[in-house]
């Protein structure tokens, strides 16, 4: 696709199989991009080690993403983390609340991401934001729905003075419509490098590589994630 005139945007890139894919789709969209990361006290640090190797691999894989892709960032926010405690950044078992919610769900997560992104797009000059967030096919979190993000997306725009357009192209697919899209924006081998590189699992999991990649393969995001690939792959 060829880039939008003096477009840019800043995609929240955590290195995981989502945002990799809307990282891959900026790129494909618009002519300038850069990231930002957010240390906020995960329990464990493959996360922030994999973003960086799937951002430096995702640049190589089509003419043109490499030029368009600017710095990364990243923000500390343990402090943060620390008064949100979940099982993502806390001792505690991954188990679903009587509220529906599970222990992972970390309270105003892509609330506070996206506010301190807009901040950081807004003194770099980029015009809008993309994140991963998904309806769809997702553990149940609140601040992952579409109608959060308009909201937010108003509430940055009135308090910034101009607009802040927010972009959630995998808001409405599932999982196996998102392994289909990062087929079509970068073929088998973004394919391939999201499977190896990128990093779901909430355990951390490292060592058991699936035919989907790596990850303890019963947490909900490894399920989801297994889910859609195997549904991807019998589409095909």
């Amino acid at each position: 696709m060829k880039p939008e005139a003096t477009s840019s945007a800043l995609v929240l890139f955590s290195g995981g199989q989502d945002s990799a894919t809307v990282l891959a789709w900026a790129l494909d969209r618009y002519e300038r991009v850069e990231t930002i990361g957010f240390d906020y006290g995960q329990s464990h640090d493959v996360e922030l080690l994999a973003r960086q190797h799937v951002r430096t691999a995702l640049a190589d894989l089509k003419p043109g993403w490499a030029a368009r892709l600017g710095p990364d960032h990243i923000v500390d926010l343990t402090g943060y983390g620390a008064i949100a405690e979940s099982a993502l950044t806390a001792e505690m078992e991954i188990a679903w609340h009587e509220d529906g919610l599970p222990t992972t769900f970390v309270p105003g997560r892509n609330l506070v991401f996206l506010t301190v992104a807009s901040a950081l797009a807004y003194r770099r000059g980029l015009a809008r934001l993309a994140g991963g967030m998904c309806e769809t096919d997702y553990s149940g979190y609140p601040d992952c729905r579409r109608n959060t993000i308009d909201a937010v997306e108003s509430m940055l725009t009135l308090g910034l003075e101009r607009k802040m357009p927010i972009d959630t192209p995998l808001m409405h697919r599932t999982k196996a419509q998102t392994w289909s899209l990062a087929n079509d924006l970068g073929g088998w081998k973004l394919v391939e490098l999201i499977v190896e590189d990128s990093h779901t699992c909430y355990r951390g999991d490292r060592h058991q590589r699936h035919e989907w990649g790596y990850g303890c393969g019963d947490c909900p995001a490894c399920e989801l994630r297994a889910k859609g690939w195997f549904e991807w792959k019998a589409s095909r």
